[in-house]
């Protein structure tokens, strides 16, 4: 049997990784700003999560929920005092597509409607529902263009009002900032006539923070900046740090009852060690704070560059356009060994782990001006 080979990926094969590096299996040692796909969020083979996940794996590393998990309790307490939800309720499942298949329901079950209004450009998971409200129809077969889904285009509070004062929307979905959109985010004033707006006709504010969430942008939730709550928050990505592990944030207006949601795998107790660790980390290296600052950091050196058509993000969660995105993305690999992300044809994206220093910022830098300037000539 071989893969199904649906992945453009490179040829290397990454067998360790510490802190902010990875090497491969021929001893190269790579650079790693991106993450996985924002994945990693406080370094590759953290001792503290090294700590937890042994721990947990000497005692027992899986039953189903159908008994009692206490870790899940303390990452449910620890993410509340962490994250400025402290009486939201906490659904954990798998992957960020599975997050948000989960709030969807939610909402339909909450307001007993099916529609769903999400934005242009959006990206939220390649699963059934998740991916009825995806801005892609290259990536939609017939079974999930059959959701009833309207899109409206970003910051467009007109739009978004003309959809739910018809009285038939469950809710609204918006990324946090949107990753696979080129890292645009949505204005503070769109956010907070989405917050105002879903009160008035009764229908829920869905914020996906799969990949935004998790102190990538400097705030725990990158929503956070406008000063606004969501009656449901999902978040997967820099959850787990590679440990697959996500949750539903839910407000505590919504009533949950036995059999509304399920899963066999979700919260199991090996997820929550990693869960819990990547919490404390967070919390005691101060990752927040680090991931403002030297996203700042970074922002400030890459505005000098000649080569940048436009910068956009926040924190750690950065879009640099580029009029020869791909060879400057190809060159950083191949010449400087460094792992860089892409949003389209002219967007690079980074999403390095929040334990990031600026030693490893000033490398990057280095290596992307001598790179820009080689392709510029």
């Amino acid at each position: 049997m071989e893969l199904f080979d649906v992945y453009n990926a490179y040829k290397i094969n990454l067998v360790n990784g510490k802190g902010l590096y990875v090497s491969d299996d021929k001893g190269n040692k790579y650079l790693d700003f991106y993450g996985g796909h924002g994945v990693i969020s406080i370094g590759h083979c953290h001792p503290h999560y090294i700590f937890r996940i042994e721990h947990q794996l000497h005692c027992i590393g899986f039953y189903s929920n159908a008994v009692k998990n206490d870790i899940q309790e303390k990452l449910a307490y620890k993410l509340g005092q962490i994250c400025g939800y402290g009486n939201y309720n906490l659904f954990l499942c798998n992957s960020g597509a599975e997050a948000n298949e989960n709030a969807l329901k939610i909402a339909s079950f909450h307001s007993g409607k099916s529609k769903v209004v999400a934005i242009k450009g959006s990206f939220h998971g390649r699963s059934g529902g998740a991916l009825a409200i995806t801005d892609n129809p290259k990536l939609s077969s017939n079974f999930n263009a059959k959701h009833e889904v309207a899109f409206i285009a970003m910051d467009d509070s007109l739009a978004l009002e003309k959809e739910l004062a018809a009285s038939d929307v469950a809710a609204i979905i918006i990324e946090g900032i949107q990753g696979v959109n080129g890292v645009v985010e949505p204005s503070v004033e769109f956010l907070k006539a989405a917050e105002r707006l879903c009160k008035k006709y009764k229908a829920l504010l869905i914020l996906d923070e799969v990949q935004s969430g998790y102190g990538r942008t400097g705030k725990f939730f990158a929503h956070q900046y406008a000063n606004i709550k969501a009656d449901i928050i999902t978040t997967a990505k820099g959850m787990g740090n590679g440990f697959p592990i996500s949750g539903v944030l839910i407000s505590p207006e919504i009533d949950a009852w036995p059999g509304m949601l399920g899963t066999t795998f979700g919260g199991n107790h090996l997820a929550c060690a990693a869960g819990l660790a990547v919490l404390e980390t967070i919390d005691e290296e101060k990752l927040l704070e680090n991931a403002s600052e030297l996203g700042a950091y970074l922002i400030s050196k890459l505005a000098t560059n000649k080569a940048v058509k436009a910068i956009r993000g926040k924190g750690l969660m950065i879009g640099v356009d580029l009029e020869d995105m791909p060879t400057i993305r190809k060159q950083l690999l191949e010449e400087h060994g460094i792992f860089t992300g892409a949003s389209g044809s002219k967007t690079l994206r980074l999403l390095p782990p929040l334990s990031i220093t600026k030693k490893e910022v000033d490398q990057f830098i280095e290596a992307f001006q001598e790179t820009t300037k080689t392709v510029l000539v």
